[in-house]
């Protein structure tokens, strides 16, 4: 495995980043597809044998409990000094509650210590912001997550799906204030969602922000025939929301050039995104044993200028989509 850097951190990375929201008690939170602990822990195990070390997880995937199994999976496996692992804070825990969800001071605070305890950790590499959030001030959330660095909980900051006018505001405020900034934006790029190349990737690639999209395979989409499903694909509500009919155009041309290749379609539409200079490492979900396989063999694939040009022909603008 060659380790790319994150961004223009010191940190190095595996060029993948291993998604830990398909890995979790299918009882608790919505998803029902994902995979308990048992049937969980061969992927985890696949990952750090191929040299993965980058591990990508939220305090609200399936209600905590992706953090605990990927907490006790990874301490099996690879040392913490070797281990790179995010997770995310934003989105309810304590639904109905007041201060049970977004960004403010308590709210930061009280989830990096309850994600620490289910992670069975002192500390995580990267914390994340999930989203922006429009009731507190974007003050508040900076000085807080550069605390959190401060005392040692985690190592670096970083942020997912926003507007770029938001992101540059908060790290126009952390640079000013000596705060912390972010190092890192996760956000949503794939041949289905383009719209990040207007203005969020190249913002990211002139001042140093390393990008590590998710659904980098548009949910499976780019994976298989349109009109196939499957089980998380039939009940994954949100991701309905993220792409149109009108996309099945773009999904067979990845399957066209992955014939003609020889190669799988998500080998293909992960070399895609990987190819784009601000990406440092795409963050690919797992459920069944190819999926890795598949997303290790696009590290060396390359491709043409030509495979290119048929990706990306039939591709029309359209609104940013996984924002809040």
């Amino acid at each position: 495995m060659d380790y790319v850097k994150l961004g223009s951190t010191g940190l190095d990375v595996s060029p993948i980043c291993l998604g830990c929201m398909t890995y979790g008690d299918p009882a608790r939170g919505n998803h029902a597809w994902s995979l308990p602990e048992d049937q969980s822990r061969p992927f985890f195990e696949r990952a750090v044998e191929a040299g993965i070390n980058f591990f990508d997880t939220a305090d609200a995937y399936s209600d905590g409990s992706s953090e605990e199994i990927t907490g006790r999976a990874l301490k099996k496996l690879i040392p913490r000094e070797d281990l790179v692992l995010a997770t995310k804070v934003f989105n309810p825990m304590r639904p109905g509650r007041p201060n049970g969800r977004g960004l403010s001071r308590k709210a930061i605070l009280t989830g990096i210590d309850a994600s620490l305890t289910r992670l069975g950790m002192d500390h995580v590499d990267l914390y994340q912001i999930h989203r922006w959030d429009y009731g507190t001030p974007i003050e508040e959330t900076m000085e807080a997550l550069h605390d959190v660095v401060k005392s040692g909980k985690a190592r670096y900051i970083g942020a997912s799906s926003m507007y770029a006018w938001q992101f540059q505001k908060a790290q126009n405020i952390a640079l000013t204030n000596g705060w912390t900034p972010f190092v890192t934006m996760q956000d949503h790029y794939n041949l289905l969602a383009r719209e990040e190349e207007r203005e969020m990737l190249p913002y990211c690639l002139d001042s140093g922000v390393g990008v590590i999209p998710w659904s980098p395979l548009a949910r499976g989409k780019l994976t298989r025939a349109w009109d196939s499903e499957t089980s998380r694909s039939e009940t994954d509500e949100f991701g309905k929301t993220l792409y149109a009919d009108t996309d099945r155009e773009i999904v067979q041309a990845v399957l066209d050039v992955a014939q003609a290749r020889g190669a799988a379609p998500a080998s293909v539409a992960l070399a895609w995104v990987m190819r784009h200079p601000a990406v440092s490492s795409p963050i690919v979900g797992a459920s069944k044993p190819h999926h890795l396989d598949d997303a290790l063999a696009a590290i060396d694939l390359e491709l043409t200028d030509d495979e290119v040009a048929t990706l990306e022909a039939s591709y029309t603008p359209r609104d940013n989509s996984g924002f809040q």
